[in-house]
């Protein structure tokens, strides 16, 4: 199963700077929550990222 990660980070998208906010179903679900929610700004960036299930690795 494929699972979509949301973060905001900095305009940089340093590592360091990543907000946890949430795994959804579908990029757009996440898409929606972001802009719902205010999480882009000229201060910040959204991240979605694409991560199968079940499986052992670094995001």
């Amino acid at each position: 199963m494929i699972v979509f990660v949301l973060f905001q980070t900095d305009i940089y998208r340093t590592r360091a700077s990543r907000v946890f906010f949430g795994v959804f179903t579908s990029e757009a679900k996440a898409i929606d929550y972001a802009k719902e929610n205010g999480l882009y700004s000229h201060r910040a960036e959204v991240e979605i990222i694409e991560c199968e299930t079940d499986k052992y690795g670094e995001v």
